[in-house]
């Protein structure tokens, strides 16, 4: 038993032993890596130094900016024609003429952007439902219905029902129908639901609003039945949309915002349907005015690749379908929206033409260097001009810059642009005598935002006591297009209270397109070979409002 013992011992020493092996081994490895170790801190040093010296240049230079700002406050923001409806919103839309954006670092512009893009707010307050809609061509789009989750459902309808019974002949927020008003909701131009949107989603159903969004085919998990993609500048899709939800609420007022590049398809639609739309008003937050000069325009490489990425994400899940229409694999390798866009719109891009085998156009008698589409005939039909590719990179873009029909717009159009907007072309560029002479257009231009960003002012958002808690969150952008619709409610209702026919530019083209509006699918209107005007640049003047000229008023008479 002893030895036994002494044996266990031993084994037991022998055993410890071998057990305190990995820990020297270990130590000494720290001690080896130690001198690598402060090799390498030593070496980030001096860029770690030259970062947080240029993060505090950047925060001195910000405040130097915001203190020069808070000097100089008389510079415009609201840039329009005079109007019986300008000077009506400078009275009583508050939120247009007192933007207060956040400081840096909040203040950011390409903070604001990735935000907007990216990061949404706490929490799953908002669900869609889907209702796909068949096209003319056979195409389909998808339009979802947006609800409140949970107990904020609950809460926003009590909310709403109150409003309802506090206010003179049951209007809801005091400015639309007994029926809730419905905001219909158009993304980006690449698709989908970003934070942004479904921020303002959040708010303008706490607001009484019925929110609906606008997806075109093949995004946001549409399906695609036909081999064929909506150009940028193409209304046919959203006009069908519009149709089929005024058909569901007929009685309801409906208006329209656009996020981004969406405004090409929004303002492309008020253009060519002008008196003829079912909307009452429309706003633009960062728009792309100039579609061409947009796609032509280097952005940042961060939001290029992120753009293009989803784009080609949505071309490949569809790659088979189109590889005997377009040259997917050029357009799988473009290195830039424009070539993205030209390899999928454009005849002089795609597929050179090819001896036809067992092919019913063995003739090979064609009208055109490169292949054509077979279309139907009845899809031919509706889609007019684009049932076959452009012709070229320029005529594209005869046919889909968005304001080449700016002098048919019926309704008023709110634009909100930042000088700062990393994803769009300078400030410079803007049409600014479009908004100066046309009385449809109003422009807010702020010197801060980013691109759908707008992030208000922390000082702003803790103070005002009289504020509604739905008021106080947000992003500036998203109060002020809604008080904006609000605004142009009442002075539109003003008007039909006072005019004896709504007359005016406004009024007598809402007349027509009311008369029009008996049936349920309006017939789609061809476009007109004309191009957008393009006005000669000019100075902005220093007064927000143009005072060039007799003042518009809304009861003129007005043909088109």
């Amino acid at each position: 038993m002893k030895q036994q013992f002494v044996n266990d011992r031993g084994q037991r020493s022998v055993r410890e032993s071998q057990q305190n092996v990995p820990e020297k081994t270990t130590g000494l490895l720290y001690v080896k890596m130690a001198p690598f170790v402060w090799d390498c801190l030593s070496c980030l040093l001096p860029s770690l130094f030259l970062f947080l010296l240029s993060l505090v240049l950047r925060w001195l230079r910000a405040r130097c900016r915001t203190g020069r700002a808070s000097m100089t406050e008389e510079e415009p923001t609201l840039i329009c024609k005079t109007s019986a409806l300008a000077k009506y919103l400078l009275r009583h839309c508050g939120s247009l003429a007192r933007p207060r954006p956040a400081a840096w670092p909040r203040g950011d512009p390409h903070l604001q952007t990735l935000s907007a893009l990216l990061c949404g707010p706490a929490g799953d307050t908002v669900e869609f439902t889907r209702d796909n809609l068949l096209l003319r061509d056979g195409g389909i789009v998808a339009v979802d219905w947006a609800l409140e989750t949970g107990l904020a459902e609950r809460i926003g309808r009590g909310r709403w029902e109150g409003r309802k019974e506090h206010q003179s002949g049951g209007k809801a927020l005091g400015c639309f129908t007994s029926t809730p008003p419905v905001l219909l909701l158009i993304p980006h131009s690449w698709g989908g639901v970003s934070p942004h949107l479904k921020a303002l989603c959040h708010q303008a159903i706490r607001q009484g609003f019925d929110v609906v969004v606008f997806h075109p085919r093949a995004t946001a998990g549409c399906p695609l039945t036909t081999a064929r993609l909506t150009e940028f500048g193409d209304p046919a899709d959203l006009e069908q949309a519009v149709t089929y939800i005024h058909s569901r609420h007929p009685s309801s007022e409906l208006v329209a915002v656009s996020e981004g590049s969406g405004s090409g398809v929004l303002l492309s639609y008020l253009g060519e349907c002008g008196s003829s739309t079912y909307l009452t008003a429309a706003a633009a937050i960062s728009p792309v005015l100039l579609g061409q000069l947009w796609f032509q325009t280097a952005m940042p490489a961060i939001y290029r690749w992120g753009a293009l990425f989803h784009r080609k994400l949505q071309l490949r899940r569809y790659a088979n379908s189109f590889r005997g229409v377009v040259d997917v694999d050029r357009a799988l390798s473009s290195s830039s929206l424009r070539d993205f866009e030209e390899a999928l719109y454009c005849s002089s891009a795609q597929l050179p033409e090819k001896p036809p085998v067992n092919s019913l156009n063995s003739s090979g008698l064609r009208s055109r260097p490169h292949y054509e589409r077979e279309v139907a005939p009845s899809a031919a039909w509706a889609l007019g001009e684009r049932a076959q590719p452009a012709e070229d990179w320029d005529s594209y873009w005869e046919r889909n810059e968005p304001l080449r029909d700016a002098d048919e717009v019926a309704v008023p159009v709110l634009c909100i642009c930042s000088r700062d907007d990393p994803l769009l072309p300078p400030a410079s560029t803007l049409p600014i005598a479009l908004f100066q002479s046309n009385p449809h257009f109003f422009l807010v231009l702020t010197d801060k935002g980013g691109h759908c960003g707008f992030t208000r002012d922390r000082q702003e958002m803790e103070g005002g006591k009289g504020e509604n808690k739905e008021v106080k969150e947000g992003s500036w952008s998203h109060i002020a297009v809604l008080e904006y619709f609000r605004v142009v409610a009442d002075f539109l209702r003003g008007e039909r209270r006072d005019g004896t026919s709504w007359g005016g530019p406004l009024g007598g083209n809402i007349q027509a397109g009311q008369r029009n509006r008996g049936s349920t699918m309006a017939p789609l209107r061809r476009r007109r070979a004309t191009v957008m005007r393009r006005p000669r640049p000019q100075a902005p003047e220093p007064s927000s409002v143009d005072a060039e000229g007799e003042n518009f008023t809304w009861k003129r008479s007005y043909t088109r």
